[in-house]
């Protein structure tokens, strides 16, 4: 367990980490490449829906049923995963909305030659308007990790993906604003931080009361957190990004790799 919680605690920390991959692109690459972004986020999005459904709450439920009974068990899973949805879809609400902190921004952008400095306040929102979504997030992770590392791994993956354009979203304007990259490059890495910050109060809360019914209800919350990030972010993200079909090759793709490696793994 305490190599599981490393390992956790370690996947959560790459996965927020990735923020910077997206703030490293914005200020190096000539061009979007926009294709590799929708199928890559597509991808991301089929793999946490595939896993919520076929893995997560299927996990939760079996844990849950053990300890309550078949028909309790599923009414508790049921409930927790709509708590899962309702929680991120609370902090979806409540999170500063100056500007959409998915909406799509190419590297492109970057070539303007103005600053100013009323854009240092979208930076910044859409910056903590981030770390507020990417809490939630780091619990998911460490969570999914603790419970079965090679499914930590794959969730870890498919959330560093769907960081990769959060960076760019963050970089942007703050370089709008300053013409300092290095401050736009620790704003977005530091927006992705939340994510292992999330996974310590969840070692820090939850692993002391830690049982089969706690783990169950954190998994189903878990499935549901991440259908609602993949239908709200992910998703319209990839369509954003190119074209509806290749936005769709990637979800199917990413839930046949993850389904391969479910039965490769069991």
């Amino acid at each position: 367990m305490e190599q599981n919680i490393q390992w956790a605690l370690l996947l959560t920390l790459g996965a927020g980490l990735a923020t910077g991959i997206g703030s490293a692109i914005a200020f190096f690459a000539k061009r979007t490449n926009k294709r590799l972004l929708s199928f890559s986020l597509g991808l991301s999005g089929g793999v946490m829906v595939y896993v919520s459904f076929v893995e997560l709450f299927h996990e939760a439920q079996t844990a849950l049923s053990s300890a309550w009974g078949d028909r309790s068990g599923a009414v508790i899973t049921v409930a927790c995963f709509f708590a899962g949805i309702l929680l991120i879809g609370l902090i979806d609400a409540l999170v500063p909305s100056f500007e959409n902190p998915h909406e799509a921004h190419s590297v492109e952008e970057m070539d303007t030659p103005h600053h100013r400095p009323a854009l240092m306040r979208m930076g910044l929102l859409t910056a903590v308007a981030i770390a507020i979504h990417n809490f939630p997030e780091g619990i998911a992770t460490f969570a999914s990790a603790v419970d079965n590392t090679a499914l930590g791994v794959a969730i870890a993956v498919a959330i560093a993906i769907h960081n990769i354009p959060e960076g760019i979203a963050v970089s942007i304007p703050i370089y709008y604003a300053t013409g300092d990259r290095r401050k736009a490059f620790f704003y977005s890495l530091l927006s992705g931080l939340a994510e292992p910050v999330g996974a310590v109060l969840a070692y820090l809360l939850l692993m002391p009361f830690m049982s089969e019914t706690l783990m169950g209800c954190i998994l189903a919350a878990v499935a549901g957190i991440m259908v609602f990030i993949s239908i709200d972010e992910l998703l319209p993200a990839a369509r954003e990004y190119g074209e509806a079909h290749t936005a769709i090759f990637g979800v199917v793709t990413g839930m046949a790799v993850m389904a391969v490696s479910l039965i490769l793994l069991a």
